[in-house]
């Protein structure tokens, strides 16, 4: 069989273990493929470890036992969390995102890839040492944001509905307060997509009071399911008292300006 380099194993190790973050490989995976002892692969191991973590760009995790292997877990520096934050600042401080309304635009944020790879990237960091099962959010534009955070955590992704859909087949159905606009609104979620008892973390763009969170967590409860943790990319403080705590948020929206720009600061989580 071919004989690899040790920068050839440690370039090829390295591409596998972040295409399959938070998924445990056993070492014998990697001696099949490189025709290598385990010795060595435990080597190289060694050597990705610590620049990752020189660099604060992931973790990897030994797991003992006869199952057990390494996994790898994305990290973000406190530097490139600020320089993020204040980049998402810069870019929503536009005078021109301000829709009728006095909503911000943040569609073409939303799906901007690279940027929703940081964001999710800097939630993540937070859910990592749960052990949950999905990773749920609301239609439409948290979509993306959902999804990169549920791929860091090498979990599925969960679509709550807004109507239910003929394709979805049967469904479990609730009605939820908005916590802004104090209307009645609904849910749904197919009885299919989810197992019961399953730990989740719910993954929003915007949060304003809570009430689609909250909404969230009674639906889940339906499944004899719970959230976990919550996480979105912008929180507004314009309205203090929310419907739901502990929650992880990167920026704070605290209304617009004089000038007709959105007030936003990055927010202090403690990790």
């Amino acid at each position: 069989m071919e004989k690899f380099s040790r920068n050839q194993r440690i370039a090829a190790i390295t591409k596998i273990l972040v295409e399959k973050p938070n998924k445990v490989i056993n070492l014998n995976n990697f001696t099949e493929i490189f025709n290598a002892a385990k010795s060595t692969i435990s080597e190289d191991i060694v050597i990705i470890r610590d620049i990752l973590n020189k660099l604060k760009i992931g973790n990897i995790e030994t797991i003992s036992g006869a199952s057990g292997g390494i996994k790898y877990a994305c990290n973000v520096s406190e530097v490139e969390k600020e320089k993020f934050a204040n980049e998402l600042c810069f870019i929503l401080k536009e005078k021109n995102r301000i829709i009728p309304g006095n909503f911000i635009y943040m569609t073409d944020v939303m799906y901007n890839p690279e940027m929703v790879h940081k964001a999710a990237a800097i939630l993540s960091l937070n859910f990592n040492k749960l052990s949950i099962d999905y990773v749920v959010t609301v239609e439409t534009k948290g979509i993306p944001l959902a999804y990169e955070v549920a791929k860091l955590l090498g979990v599925q992704l969960i679509i709550v509905r807004r109507d239910s859909k003929v394709t979805e087949g049967p469904t479990v159905s609730i009605n939820y307060l908005s916590g802004s606009s104090k209307r009645i609104q609904n849910m749904s979620l197919s009885k299919r997509s989810m197992k019961r008892g399953s730990k989740c973390v719910f993954i929003d763009d915007f949060m304003k009071v809570g009430g689609t969170a909250l909404g969230i967590i009674d639906l889940l409860r339906e499944f004899d399911s719970e959230v976990l943790g919550i996480g979105v990319l912008i929180d507004s403080v314009e309205n203090k008292r929310k419907l739901v705590n502990d929650y992880i948020s990167i920026l704070k929206f605290n209304g617009i300006s004089e000038d007709g720009t959105a007030v936003l600061i990055p927010s202090e989580n403690k990790k």
